[in-house]
């Protein structure tokens, strides 16, 4: 959990005055990419971390060595429990970490402290869904991640065809709370979906990992390919402006407005786009006639034969 990782360069620095990420890396067991990108965390919510270059040079807390917490001010304590508090509600681990943290704290600064903590929460489950349980295999693989070990996975492709690899996990994603492991295979770089892992086997062997690599760069790779795909076919319709946000819901960062029609806006052009005709077709069915499809001609006829067939079938009832 970051919220741990937070706590523990925070006091790291504190105790030895200066650390480079490298070393935080080493002390944590992460990589010093994930080390690095912690310190820059500190630093954005406003805990006086600072960088030093060249030889000689880390991270050091404004003010130098501390050998506790009571060197925060009020603002800067506030920041960091702002920053980690919410994980709170997902990790008994961070929970765990405030605790320790308000006990370090100047008496003055506690009620502040615990009210920042307090003032975020994260309710990762969505409107209508039960309550989404982290996939068990999250700290197995995030272990093997960390201790650099192989894993030999069975997997279940989109097609639900079992597969056995031998693999180096690299990272792990949580979008949308769906995991995803980012790992080295034969055939390079390739993305599992946690929910298809069958087994997961770790084993003794060394994990290799390219000296270059960034999780955050790959996962920007991997959601850059699948909005490709998600964006294949492209359509132009027209709708009153007011219903804009309602499309955007459906089409996300593929929804875009190409220019108003009438005057005041009554009206707009949109561009939308779906892997397929019939992925725009579906969601534009229900509109009926408040939407007008421009181009292409694939998603006309897609909308046609979905007319043709209600019709068909409710025709007969009144």
């Amino acid at each position: 959990m970051r919220a741990d990782r937070l706590v523990a360069a925070l006091l790291l620095m504190q105790s030895r005055g200066r650390v480079t990420a490298a070393e935080l890396a080493d002390e944590l067991e992460v990589s010093v990419a994930t080390a690095r990108r912690d310190l820059e965390a500190l630093s954005a919510a406003g805990i006086p971390v600072y960088p030093q270059a060249g030889r000689g040079g880390g991270w050091s807390l404004v003010g130098g060595a501390r050998t506790d917490l009571s060197g925060l001010s009020a603002i800067e304590a506030q920041a960091l429990f702002l920053l980690v508090g919410p994980a709170a509600a997902v990790s008994g681990e961070a929970k765990a970490a405030l605790r320790k943290l308000v006990r370090a704290l100047p008496q003055t600064f506690r009620a502040d402290a615990e009210a920042a903590a307090a003032a975020t929460m994260i309710d990762p489950t969505r409107w209508g869904e039960r309550d989404r349980r982290r996939p068990e295999l999250v700290d197995l693989l995030q272990a093997a991640v960390v201790r650099r070990r192989k894993v030999r996975l069975t997997y279940a492709g989109s097609a639900r065809e079992r597969t056995e690899r031998l693999i180096d996990p690299w990272g792990l994603v949580d979008k949308d709370d769906i995991w995803y492991l980012i790992a080295g295979t034969e055939r390079g770089q390739r993305t599992f979906r946690i929910d298809r892992i069958i087994e997961a086997e770790p084993t003794d062997q060394p994990a290799e990992r390219p000296d270059d690599f960034t999780l955050a760069d790959a996962w920007e790779q991997v959601v850059g390919e699948v909005e490709r795909r998600r964006s294949r076919t492209w359509a132009t319709v027209i709708i009153e402006a007011r219903f804009v946000p309602v499309l955007r819901t459906h089409f996300g960062r593929h929804c875009h407005t190409d220019g108003e029609l009438d005057h005041g806006r009554v009206r707009v052009r949109v561009r939308l786009a779906a892997p397929t005709p019939l992925d725009i077709a579906r969601n534009l069915a229900g509109w009926g006639a408040m939407i007008e499809v421009v181009e292409p001609r694939s998603v006309q006829a897609e909308l046609a034969r979905i007319g043709a067939e209600l019709a068909g079938q409710y025709a007969g009832e009144r």
